[in-house]
């Protein structure tokens, strides 16, 4: 393996952050992140993307519009608000192709 090259070829970090009861900020580990992180985890093994890492991260900071999910190298950064928002993320993962639909809005 080059120097530098750890060996992935996307890596996706899934927010775990979780705030105490009556933070006024929403937080994504009370919306089941660390399913979604787990799910998209497996998804990735069985079809066989052993370039990829999937892991959570801390607060990404956009927890107001739902769970928080970035890809890199791209920098592309996904809400997550249920299982099927995983598929075109996959999709992502597999092939290079944005998944539109689930894209955050960075304003």
């Amino acid at each position: 393996m080059p120097e530098g090259d750890v060996g992935y070829s996307r890596h996706v970090f899934i927010c775990g952050h979780q705030r105490p009861e009556g933070a006024v900020k929403p937080n994504c580990f009370d919306r089941g992140s660390i399913d979604y992180m787990k799910a998209l985890k497996l998804a990735a093994i069985k079809a066989g993307l052993s370039d990829i890492r999937v892991q959570k991260s801390g607060c990404l900071d956009y927890c107001d519009q739902g769970t928080t999910c970035v890809v890199y190298p791209e920098g592309v950064w996904y809400t997550i608000s249920d299982e099927n928002d995983l598929i075109p993320i996959l999709e992502h993962l597999k092939t290079g192709k944005i998944a539109e639909k689930q894209l955050l809005k960075l304003d």
